[in-house]
């Protein structure tokens, strides 16, 4: 029998909420649903690795889970959940059929953490050496990601600017897609001005942006700043840094790499400025949400505040020039009332945009509301059932076929 109030989650990997902001995200998931009384399953086909949260002592039961294997079957149907959500697009393109046909009645969500084909398609140019542009949109990546999201009954989206974009160039309904940003408050009594020294950039390494980001740090922001903050140091942090990471690694020229931090809020909020030259990507971006937090003025660039703001003024500055972008760190970093002011704008934008208060009450509505409703809510949406259809026809077999494979 379906449990009104049941949830499993098919993680694309353990969520490690010290290392990215995608961690922090699934654990702000994890307890909208616990507070609303649902029971939780967390599975993965990933290692549970050293800095993964310990869900256990939380109360979630965990479950190992196997890639083209029946076994989810049989586990899936012996859960039956109420709400599948499907962490990214590629998750869902690998369980998604196995859950429709157990779990016809499930609900199926898709977090879709940021829209990848946009930041596929953004990286591509950069890589290129020129403009975005929207022909970029239309990739093999996108029919596969747009095709997850109509297969779902509801996909979280963090950025609004993804939102239009996904009506405006691909007319998927609004019905399908539900705003929920990442949720952030100011930390109590944060260090003073006087207080705070060093600049400070954070990010995993194993997301392409903050690679690409700190090898444009290194290369063209840096060799810009240093000569005007000749005793300031750049302190460059994040998990899995590879060995091409630490090869920036220059002490003679005040550049840091300082590996993983055990507190993104402790090495954001000692610093006196984050410096985030994010030249492309895509969703809203965690360490900007958590400069604020921490009262720290941030410097990045227009794709790095997108749709972060809403028509409030940055807790710092925006720039896409090199020099513009040198020179407002240079200025935030010596006027202590230009960082007092930036700071309160990081707060109001907080306060404005990102309190949990804002969205739990209606995100928990509307699920409620779609569960009543769903056969309902997937009648207005045929197309994905078209889709479930063929997928079912397709990667269905592709699937049965592995797994006989893998008996031999």
């Amino acid at each position: 029998m379906l449990k009104s109030k049941s949830l499993l989650i098919l993680g694309f990997v353990w969520p490690e909420p010290k290392s990215s902001a995608a961690g922090s995200r699934m654990m702000q998931l994890i307890e909208l649903f616990t507070a609303d009384g649902y029971e939780i399953t967390f599975a993965s086909t990933a290692q549970n690795l050293e800095f993964s949260e310990d869900l256990k002592a939380m109360g979630i039961d965990t479950a190992a889970i196997l890639l083209n294997d029946v076994s989810f079957d049989v586990f899936v149907k012996n859960l039956n959940p109420s709400i599948v959500l499907f962490d990214r697009f590629m998750v869902e393109e690998q369980f998604g059929w196995r859950v429709a046909e157990q779990c016809p009645d499930a609900m199926k969500v898709l977090d879709t953490e940021d829209l990848h084909c946009l930041r596929q398609a953004r990286q591509k140019a950069v890589k290129e050496g020129r403009e975005f542009n929207s022909d970029d949109l239309y990739s093999d990546v996108a029919k596969r990601e747009l095709a997850s999201i109509l297969r779902c009954d509801l996909s979280l989206m963090v950025s609004t600017f993804e939102i239009d974009l996904l009506q405006s160039q691909f007319s998927i309904s609004s019905n399908l897609l539900y705003y929920l940003p990442l949720f952030a408050e100011a930390i109590p009594t944060p260090l003073l001005f006087e207080e705070r020294k060093d600049l400070v950039f954070i990010g995993n390494f194993l997301h392409e942006p903050n690679w690409d980001a700190v090898q444009y740090l290194s290369k063209v922001i840096w060799p810009l700043l240093q000569p005007q903050l000749p005793s300031v140091k750049m302190l460059v942090y994040g998990a899995y840094p590879t060995q091409k990471v630490l090869e920036l690694h220059r002490p003679k020229n005040n550049f840091y790499i300082m590996g993983r931090a055990a507190s993104a809020i402790e090495v954001i909020g000692t610093a006196r400025l984050l410096v985030a030259p994010i030249r492309f990507g895509a969703g809203i971006k965690g360490k900007l949400i958590e400069a604020m937090q921490c009262g720290t003025p941030s410097v990045t660039t227009t794709i790095g505040a997108e749709a972060m703001h809403g028509g409030l003024e940055w807790n710092g500055c925006i720039s896409d020039d090199p020099i513009a972008f040198a020179n407002a760190v240079v200025a935030l970093y010596q006027d202590k009332s230009l960082w007092e002011q930036s700071q309160a704008n990081g707060y109001e934008l907080l306060k404005q945009h990102y309190t949990l208060e804002l969205y739990q009450e209606d995100f928990l509505l509307h699920i409620s509301n779609v569960k009543l409703e769903l056969q309902k809510h997937r009648n207005k949406n045929f197309i994905g059932a078209i889709l479930q259809h063929h997928l079912l026809s397709s990667t269905k077999y592709m699937a049965k076929w592995i797994e006989e494979k893998n008996k031999c």
